[in-house]
């Protein structure tokens, strides 16, 4: 079960209340993401941002193991929860590398952990890792330019 946030600037913004997840958190309006995922993100006591999901069946490719797509889309969500902080508006993703180190697969629990490595008036750097346990699995880094628009109080405001 997924419970609406308090009010914030992100009206999207949800917090699990059970399940594995519970008190994780994810955002609705990507409607993409949350056909694929669902994908979770939550803060540390240290103040880093983890990311996390759960391989299911339909996140397998016809070698039954993780799909590098789902690596993918799972990391572009990644680059915005980890620099949530720093964008704080709006942005898009507009350069994306990436590195596949090992396989996953269904039933492994797949965690990322990153930070921003520069954060401009109008760009922000982000690089991160992908794990199941101690594995890696995929690294990448992306570019997250801010979109400088007024944005009407219904729309999410830091987010793709």
């Amino acid at each position: 079960m997924q419970q609406a946030a308090p009010p914030s600037h992100r009206p999207d913004l949800t917090i699990a209340t059970e399940g594995e997840f519970a008190g994780w958190r994810t955002w609705t309006r990507d409607t993409f993401e949350s056909h694929n995922g669902p994908f979770w993100h939550r803060i540390d006591d240290d103040g880093r941002v983890r990311c996390a999901f759960r391989v299911e069946k339909k996140h397998l490719n016809g070698m039954k193991a993780v799909h590098g797509g789902c690596y993918m889309t799972f990391a572009d969500y990644c680059l915005f929860a980890i620099a949530t902080k720093e964008l704080d508006g709006p942005g898009v993703t507009v350069a994306f590398g990436a590195e596949f180190l090992d396989a996953a697969f269904e039933g492994e629990l797949i965690e990322a952990t990153g930070e921003v490595t520069r954060a401009g008036k109008s760009l922000i750097f982000v690089r991160g890792m992908l794990k199941s346990g101690e594995r890696p699995l995929f690294t990448f880094s992306g570019t997250i330019k801010r979109v400088r628009r007024k944005v009407p109080a219904t729309e999410v405001a830091d987010s793709h």
